[in-house]
């Protein structure tokens, strides 16, 4: 990492921590020159480097300053309530998402791809490919349906951080988070079951639900608190639900994380109507905030909690590496991983214990931390921008998503179709509800350094939307348009 990168993450933090405030001047150039033993260019450098992320903004013979805090969009509304269990559509819509590979002439603004340009995974990278030429017979082997116990004993560790005091005979590697919530929903639920689901809700859990022949109740949801509890208490009394699925901390699409008042109540119902609780933690880590939010399975007291999670979005997607603390579910979660996947993947589960026991997992957490939480400011600030007036922008307490909400009648997956001339993808919000719901709303991911190609990106977006939006009410009003695509 250059100098002047990590001269501009210094003050970057210092900015977020509230030690300058907006409306203050920042340290001189040469003041920072001295401080630190750097040249007068390298501090120059690392002030553009701050301008660009809009965390500095230079006045004429007077100096850097924090800029003055803008005034935030509105919030998307509160979900509405389900009428009853519906079954999932929207398959089409995910598979145009996700059959796409990364890279390419494609902008991919909807995916859930963490930014693995990151310098601190190079330590990983390292060990992989070290272990990959030693040639060890242990690396190709088949290993413990379990998983690899020096790994686990990582993973106990680490699941400290989120209040969970979990042996490492209760935890269970798996392909990625995605198997193990498959795993999680087959070992709670049976073919025609009722799923509770907060809503919007991650795409892959829907489309797990639809596969195996189960329905899903969308839940009333706050874009800063999460799922309704009042809203909740009357579905387990009017339907036979089996499970609650959510995304309690750092919540994608939303980002919300929900209040630990909120997470020992939502226990207690689940206790009192003898339901399952489904808790996907992969952006838990993600969390802006230190120490880190609790998870709903550091309340367990009987195993009802199913704990799924992974390093696809910590470290990197493509090491397929995730895990699973199913409670008293262990014996079906071992058998239907067994009958699944089997064992997973011998050699990214020794690198991954050796990254972590090195101690180079939590200095990475941390620059990510920092990272997407400036890139969230930054995505914002674009957001109002080039967006038309009145569009409602979440804003996350974690993780690297935005969710985006339009006036009614407007058609993100149409978006998509306008947007294919200018090589960008979006996520379209009816993937994230069991009905199709959120045809208006839109998920963008901000992992990303912000460039200025990413700002014109987002600029086009908007540029697209607010053409769509005029031609809508064109059409509301009666007169005729030329409708694109």
């Amino acid at each position: 990492m250059t100098l002047y990168v990590n001269l501009a993450e210094l003050l970057g933090a210092r900015i977020e921590q509230g030690l300058y405030r907006p409306g203050d001047r920042l340290p001189s150039v040469r003041a920072l020159s001295l401080e630190h033993g750097v040249s007068l260019s390298t501090v120059q450098q690392a002030y553009r480097h701050l301008e660009d992320q809009g965390l500095a903004t230079p006045k004429p013979k007077s100096g850097y300053f924090v800029p003055q805090a803008r005034q935030q969009p509105a919030l998307p509304m509160v979900s509405r309530a389900a009428q009853r269990p519906v079954d999932i559509s929207q398959w089409d819509q995910v598979l145009e998402l996700i059959s796409r590979p990364p890279g390419g002439d494609v902008l991919q603004l909807g995916r859930g791809m963490p930014d693995i340009s990151s310098p601190t995974l190079k330590p990983l990278l390292r060990t992989l490919s070290r272990m990959s030429r030693r040639q060890e017979v242990k690396e190709l082997s088949y290993g413990s349906l379990y998983g690899d116990p020096g790994l686990r004993a990582q993973l106990s560790r680490l699941m400290l951080d989120s209040g969970c005091q979990i042996a490492i005979e209760e935890i269970v590697t798996t392909t990625g988070c995605h198997e193990a919530l498959s795993v999680a929903i087959r070992a709670v639920c049976e073919p025609g079951d009722i799923v509770a689901v907060d809503s919007p809700s991650f795409h892959g859990v829907m489309q797990a639900l639809k596969g195996y022949g189960m329905k899903a109740l969308e839940l009333p949801t706050d874009p800063l608190t999460g799922i309704s509890l009042e809203a909740l208490e009357l579905a387990l009394e009017q339907w036979p639900i089996k499970a609650i699925q959510l995304t309690p901390n750092c919540n994608n699409p939303l980002g919300y994380i929900m209040p630990e008042a909120d997470k020992r109540a939502l226990l207690a119902l689940a206790q009192r109507y003898d339901v399952a609780i489904i808790e996907d933690d992969v952006y838990g880590e993600l969390a802006y905030s230190y120490p880190r939010p609790r998870s709903i399975k550091s309340f367990d007291e009987d195993g009802r909690v199913l704990f799924c999670s992974s390093f696809s979005k910590t470290l990197a997607p493509g090491l397929r590496a995730g895990w699973i603390a199913p409670g008293r579910y262990l014996q079906q979660v071992l058998h239907l991983k067994y009958m699944s996947t089997g064992m997973a993947a011998q050699l990214p589960q020794l690198a991954l214990a050796e990254f972590i026991a090195s101690g180079h997992y939590e200095p990475h957490l941390r620059r990510m931390r920092s990272q997407y939480a400036r890139n969230r400011d930054c995505m914002i600030d674009w957001v109002s921008r080039y967006f038309p007036a009145g569009t409602r922008v979440s804003r996350p307490q974690g993780g690297f998503m935005l969710w985006l909400e339009l006036p009614q009648g407007f058609d993100s997956q149409r978006l998509n179709r306008v947007l294919q001339p200018h090589n960008i993808q979006i996520a379209p919000g009816s993937i994230f509800s069991a009905a199709g719901k959120y045809r208006n709303c839109l998920r963008i991911n901000y992992a990303g350094q912000p460039t200025p190609a990413l700002e014109q990106a987002i600029r086009q977006v908007g540029e697209c939307v607010a053409d769509l939006l005029a031609e809508q009410q064109l059409v509301h009003n009666g007169e005729e348009v030329a409708l694109t695509p």
